[in-house]
This record gives structure tokens, sequence and C-alpha cells, in this order.
């Protein structure tokens, strides 16, 4: 028992120690060793507490496009996948079961530079894009419109349609025109994002 308590003592002890400026770096590594110690941050050679950096994670190879990180699921599905890609400021996420349904075509990054390209040309040009996701049987679109503060949101394959949300919009006849180019634009979006879907199912059952 006595033992055991000046042990605790001895752990307390380092325990400040690390805690406190007064040490140098390679006198903070033996007591950390000596003792098993674990502390969340690390310290730098000025003897200031810093931030560890995953340097792989910082660095990524520069192509095409780049691999979005955003954040990672605290449980992620073992059978349900997805991958996010970075293209022009705008994200598309492709969500499946396989590797195969998790890779970018040629076809789809220009598919999706397009659609937004054409959107701010036919409907807005004051939109801020959220992720365009795209599911094995439907591909999802939303954005908010800036000048009319509503957000919008495409929709095609099991719940296709236009959704629109907002707080005590003046139906104006600017309002109106609005609705009326999100719903022509709807149209060719749909089309071309039906036909990424019927290629990338030809693609999965290929591959199978």
């Amino acid at each position: 028992m006595k033992n055991s308590h000046e042990e605790i003592k001895k752990l307390l002890s380092a325990s400040r120690t690390m805690l406190s400026n007064s040490q140098d770096i390679s006198e903070s590594k033996r007591i950390k060793q000596k003792h098993g110690l674990i502390l969340e941050q690390d310290i730098d050679t000025s003897g200031n507490i810093t931030k560890k950096i995953n340097v792989g994670q910082s660095i990524e190879d520069k192509i095409d496009y780049d691999v979005y990180k955003g954040e990672e699921e605290k449980e992620p599905s073992s059978r349900d996948k997805k991958q996010a890609y970075r293209i022009s400021g705008g994200i598309l996420v492709l969500h499946g079961k396989s590797q195969v349904e998790l890779e970018l075509t040629t076809d789809e990054k220009i598919a999706f530079q397009e659609t937004m390209d054409e959107f701010v040309s036919e409907v807005s040009d004051l939109v801020d894009f959220g992720h365009l996701n795209v599911f094995p049987n439907n591909v999802e679109w939303s954005g908010k419109l800036i000048d009319y503060d509503i957000q919008f949101s495409y929709s095609i394959g099991e719940e296709s349609g236009i959704y629109i949300q907002g707080d005590m919009i003046k139906a104006d006849e600017n309002f109106l025109e609005l609705v009326s180019k999100l719903k022509t634009y709807y149209d060719k979006f749909k089309s071309k994002w039906a036909k990424i879907l019927a290629s990338r199912k030809k693609t999965k059952k290929t591959e199978q």
C-alpha cells in the first residue's frame, strides 16, 4: 500500500513538471517515457504548448480535382460509403457500396462543372451552392439564393422535384420570375443527371 502511495506521488509530481514550461524538450521526453504519460499536445522548442499536426493529411497531391476531406462519420456503415470531390469551388459527393461507385469519371466532373455554370447563367449568379450528392438511384443538389435568402433543392429519382424553403418571401414579379427560372433549369438538370445515373448503373454491372 505504501509503495502504491509513493508511486502515485511520483506520477503527480511528473505531471506537474510536464505541464509547466520550466523543462526543456529532452527532459520532457525523458519524463514521458519514464512514467508513461500521454499528452494531447506537444511542446515546441520555446517551451510553448502546440497542437499536433498530421503532415500526411495536410499535404495532398494536386491533380485535376482535389479530394475533399470533410468531417468523418463517427460510426461509418460497413455497407454505405461516400467520397467527396472539390471541383471549381463546388463539392460533388459520390455514394455507394463499392469502390467502383466512388470513382469520379471525366464525364461526371464535366457535368458538375456545367451544372454550376449553367445555373449561374440561367437562374442566378447570387448563389451559394451546397453539395451535389449522387446516390445509386437518385441525385440531390441544393443551394442558397442570396438575393432572396431562400434555400432551393433539386432532386431526381426516388423523390424527384423542386423544393424551396424561406421565411416570409414577398411574391413579387421578380420572385415569380426566379421560381420560373428554377423550374425551367430543373428540366435540364434532370436530363443531365439522369444520364449520369444510367451510365453509373451500366458501369457497375460491367464491373460485376
